[in-house]
């Protein structure tokens, strides 16, 4: 299957995820097995796409992943269906450190697939043409068609002609203001899919709505004509057998890239997914892993849970091998001052966490290079990372030094041969040698506690 296109934006808040959903609906209800994919490095839109489709959502991150890791994954969501939607990320030329490294146009160039352009018309006549035409000039790109989006009826067949007119591209389509079907964000983007009120229905509007004033077939049609999909296979062998990692997994703690999951299962490890804010403790495991999400939502609900802290402080004293991210690292430190309220965590981490109500920084991308040999690599050794967070801890650790393409840097994470807990976010699938010393670990620790 080589069926693919990608939903990009004119910029962040245009609408390509409301368009994507709508679109991801409509394919559906045609019959159409779709699968989904999300640029960059964003948790919220794949858990959107899963709701949608009942079927998760491959993040394709070119900085995070390389070039080789993201057509592996890209080839395997083709093979999983009729078609695969890719939503891109921010701009469609916004990258890293002010290029256009690792933004949608590079994934979009770098896998051949057509890109369908969503423009937000508030505001604008003639000059939406004029800022389409912007986008198709700037730089050689795969763009084949644009989606109008917040248009009115009335004004969309001038809109159309004017773009058509001056650009030479199709418009497919239109979608008018849908206040019904607004998607809520908060301060890391859009609320969870699982927190949205009546998703379902605004998810009918939406698909409804791309049914009425969206060419289907012109869409079907682009993402057919594009080519093979060529290079990107993956040798994945495993490297334990036995090996059971609990994973947690709710509304507090759903900050977690499926593909790192199935790279764990594909590489030996059981999974045992629990929910701390129900208090739960897995047993019978030999790793842990606390992604990040929304602790700090839940701050009251997780210092009452008793059993799931403990069972964090005795996991890290006691040697079992845990990876903590963002949200994860926060619970293990001693204590989250949330909403003017400190709460008691883990304790596990000799730091305190407090939310301060903008963007740490420096965020996004980040190359990190350990200090001394750790749970997830040796000492000189470098991973790629992410970091967006809206809290600071009093100490962020120092066992790896990070630094961003234009050269600030600055130490991170709390590090040794049994824990990583720190900000960054990593996708494994760009850090395999990291996936497969921490299952050993986990592995060589089950061997010693028997």
């Amino acid at each position: 299957m080589t069926a693919r296109l990608m939903v990009a934006g004119t910029g962040s808040g245009c609408g390509k995820t409301s368009v994507t959903i709508g679109l991801l609906e409509a394919l559906r209800r045609r019959g159409l097995k779709v699968s989904a994919c999300k640029c960059g490095p964003d948790y919220i839109d794949p858990l959107f796409h899963r709701e949608v489709l009942g079927a998760p959502s491959r993040n394709l991150d070119l900085f995070l992943c390389g070039e080789k890791a993201v057509k592996a994954l890209l080839a395997e969501s083709l093979a999983a269906g009729d078609m695969t939607v890719i939503e891109g990320v921010m701009g469609f030329y916004d990258g890293q450190g002010g290029t256009a490294k690792a933004s949608s146009h590079e994934l979009a160039m770098v896998t051949a697939t057509p890109v369908v352009l969503v423009a937000d018309c508030r505001g604008k006549a003639l000059s939406l043409a004029a800022e389409v035409k912007g986008y198709l000039e700037f730089l050689p790109n795969n763009i084949a068609g644009v989606i109008l989006n917040r248009a009115a009826a009335r004004s969309y067949p001038m809109l159309k002609a004017a773009v058509e007119e001056h650009c030479g591209l199709p418009v497919l389509g239109y979608l008018p203001r849908l206040p019904e079907a607004a998607l809520e964000s908060r301060h890391l983007g859009l609320v969870t899919a699982g927190e949205v009120e009546n998703l379902r229905a605004k998810v009918d509007i939406l698909a409804r709505q791309v049914v009425d004033t969206v060419d289907l077939d012109a869409f079907i049609s682009l993402a057919e004509g594009a080519p093979p999909l060529e290079g990107g296979a993956m040798d994945i062998r495993p490297v334990v057998q036995g090996v059971r990692v609990a994973v947690a997994a709710d509304a507090a703690f759903c900050f977690t890239y499926d593909d790192n999951l199935t790279l764990l299962e594909r590489l030996g490890a059981e999974l045992v997914p629990f929910s701390p804010l129900a208090d739960q403790v897995p047993e019978g495991v030999q790793g842990l892993i606390l992604s990040g999400g929304y602790p700090e939502l839940y701050a009251e609900r997780l210092a009452e849970a008793k059993a799931f802290l403990g069972f964090c402080r005795a996991a890290v004293s006691g040697g079992m091998p845990v990876i903590a991210e963002c949200g994860g690292f926060m619970v293990l430190c001693r204590e989250l001052t949330a909403g003017g309220k400190t709460f008691p965590m883990a304790g596990a981490v000799e730091t305190a966490v407090t939310m301060t109500g903008s963007l740490g920084r420096p965020f996004g991308y980040l190359s990190m290079t350990a200090a001394k040999d750790n749970l997830l690599c040796r000492g000189g050794e470098t991973l790629r990372a992410h970091e967006f967070h809206y809290s600071a801890a009093d100490d962020p650790g120092g066992a790896f030094r990070a630094e961003k393409p234009d050269g600030r840097a600055w130490n991170c994470v709390h590090a040794t041969e049994t824990l990583y807990a720190g900000y960054p976010h990593l996708h494994l699938w760009g850090n395999l040698p990291a996936a497969e010393r921490f299952l050993t670990k986990c592995k060589t620790y089950g061997e010693a506690s028997r």
